[in-house]
């Protein structure tokens, strides 16, 4: 696996030379491209010098206790030296192993998020609104920006569905975890007996797709063109602003209202069109690899109950890798890296095991 960190840190030495260069910089697009790549090599090279490092180390300190004429004293503080750069060695090659696992190109684009209220009435519709605000109060913590795209919302606060995206690096690396079905326990403040309900929301993440990843016909396409609404479905627009796309093959119906400009809402829905086509795209690519290449945690599949969030109990529990945290008020407000660091986590241990096999078969 290895074999190839020669020429990953040859390549980082050449962008380090080129992002330097002065024809370069006087190009923004290929320097942001070349800054893009040597940003995601730079973590590896990091390690894979630090590893060198600590082996070289291994081979000093070897050295020294195969010299018989060195004191006792040197021996010793030799030994415990070897057995500090082992240990480092170790460390290094598992971190190096995980950088070197394939990389999802989709990882740093942007992505949709489309919220929709489950089973639970009202109580689902405020669920889903919850579940809007946690992920865009997440994405401030990240510095990330979010636009909302459609949203059906009704006059107590609630979502039918919720569309927006996420402008961010490494937006899609993160939020990729979260699609499937999110479930809620608690007592609605419309129960007068204090009985405890439990309402869904899914929640379905995409990567943005560029023009570039996928090719829409127009003659596959039926635009429609009509009157935006409000709560009640009052007419809040004189001009037909509101768009409908249906992609005839698929049959995917994509709405846009929210701006004014009927060449905005447009292009608003062509972008989630061409989204839920590209992640359509990519989840039959995974029901053809082997199950050993796929990664479990990280599939997607919207129909999953992937969390539950009981409010009695202050607690939330993922149910791919049976977590459980005791601060459901945190989380709500939009603190999900201890659950998203573990998933992660767990994905790669779960791709690491799939690499150590194969290595052995070979």
């Amino acid at each position: 696996m290895f074999e190839k960190l020669a020429g990953v840190e040859e390549r980082f030495v050449k962008l380090e030379a080129l992002l330097a260069d002065p024809e370069v910089v006087t190009q923004p697009a290929l320097l942001q491209r070349y800054a893009q790549e040597h940003a995601q090599l730079e973590e590896i090279v990091t390690t894979y010098r630090m590893y060198r490092q600590a082996q070289e180390s291994i081979r000093t300190y070897r050295e020294m206790l195969r010299d018989i004429t060195l004191e006792f004293e040197y021996q010793e503080l030799a030994r415990e030296e070897l057995v500090h750069s082992e240990s480092e060695e170790a460390i290094l090659r598992e971190k190096l192993r995980r950088l070197l696992l394939p990389h999802d190109p989709n990882d740093e684009k942007n992505v949709i998020i489309e919220v929709r209220a489950g089973a639970g009435g009202d109580e689902a519709g405020l669920f889903a609104a919850d579940l809007f605000r946690m992920y865009t109060r997440y994405a401030e913590r990240q510095g990330w920006n979010v636009e909302i795209i459609s949203g059906n919302e009704n006059g107590i606060g609630s979502f039918r569905e919720v569309v927006f995206k996420v402008n961010g690096r490494g937006a899609y690396s993160r939020m990729k975890y979260e699609s499937g079905v999110h479930r809620v326990q608690r007592v609605p403040v419309t129960e007068a007996s204090g009985r405890i309900h439990t309402s869904t929301a899914t929640v379905a993440v995409l990567p943005e797709a560029e023009e570039v990843d996928v090719d829409i016909n127009p003659e596959d396409l039926r635009i429609d063109v009509y009157r935006s609404t409000g709560h009640g479905g009052q007419s809040v627009n004189t001009t037909d602003s509101a768009v409908r796309i249906t992609h005839l093959p698929t049959g995917l119906v994509v709405t846009c209202q929210d701006e004014k400009s009927q060449l905005k809402n447009k292009a608003k829905a062509l972008m989630v069109l061409r989204s839920r086509l590209y992640n359509l795209e990519l989840q039959r690519r995974q029901m053809e690899e082997s199950a050993a290449r796929r990664s479990q945690v990280g599939s997607g599949d919207r129909s999953e109950k992937i969390r539950t969030y009981n409010v009695p109990q202050d607690r939330v529990t993922d149910h791919r890798i049976n977590l459980t945290v005791h601060r459901l008020p945190d989380v709500m407000d939009g603190n999900l890296d201890p659950l998203i660091d573990a998933l992660i986590a767990v994905d790669q241990a779960e791709r690491l095991q799939a690499e150590h096999y194969q290595e052995e078969v070979a």
